[in-house]
């Protein structure tokens, strides 16, 4: 059964959001169809495959990252229309969204002012070229393999945190170009309400 609503997927993944929240993330989404339609932010174009693909997909990540960090400061890379970031913020964290791509970032800025979220931001920047305090984790969905991902962003990791990357199957090619010092602690299997096909989270902190 695919789930209808922001409201059906967050029951079906078991979280535990309020009205408002539930709110921000159908807003959200309207905004990104909007913008979209002028701003090619995501080659997904149809509302009910956003729901699916982009946003029921990173709230299956919800769960996972509350398990490791309850609360904290995230570093979203390669953010695009603000995915995972702007769904992460929505459910509380402190999140930075970074991107290459000026109108991508000014998307983000203007969702974070829109839904009235003090603690997104966004920066129009190289990754490596941020200069910001490090973060407790950095995570991206689709920004590049596992090794240019922890090499561009390592200078941004506080010690002791952690890297999650979202990814469809297990990257085993790419977990095994990882860079000396850089360890895979866990690799998780997402289920993905209304989405028939693999997801999974692949942790990664500094050895």
């Amino acid at each position: 059964m695919t789930a209808a609503t922001p409201a059906a997927i967050c029951a079906a993944l078991g979280l535990d959001v309020t009205p408002a929240q539930v709110e921000a993330l159908e807003r959200y989404l309207a905004l990104l169809q909007r913008w979209n339609s002028t701003y090619n932010l995501t080659a997904v174009r149809d509302p009910a495959q956003m729901l699916t693909q982009h946003l029921a997909d990173c709230l299956a990540v919800v769960k996972p990252l509350a398990a490791r960090l309850p609360a904290g400061r995230v570093l979203d890379v390669g953010s695009g229309g603000g995915l995972p970031g702007v769904v992460l913020a929505i459910l509380g964290w402190d999140v930075t969204c970074v991107d290459t791509v000026g109108k991508k970032a000014a998307f983000i800025r203007q969702a974070a002012a829109e839904l009235r979220l003090p603690r997104l931001q966004a920066a129009h920047a190289r990754v490596e070229q941020l200069k910001v305090a490090p973060f407790d984790v950095v995570t991206s969905r689709a920004f590049s393999s596992l090794a240019d991902f922890v090499t561009l962003s390592s200078s941004l990791l506080k010690p002791g945190g952690c890297w999650m990357a979202m990814k469809g199957r297990v990257p085993d090619d790419e977990i095994a170009a990882l860079p000396a010092g850089v360890e895979v602690f866990h690799v998780e299997q997402l289920a993905v309400p209304g989405l028939d096909a693999q997801r999974c989270l692949v942790w990664m902190r500094q050895a």
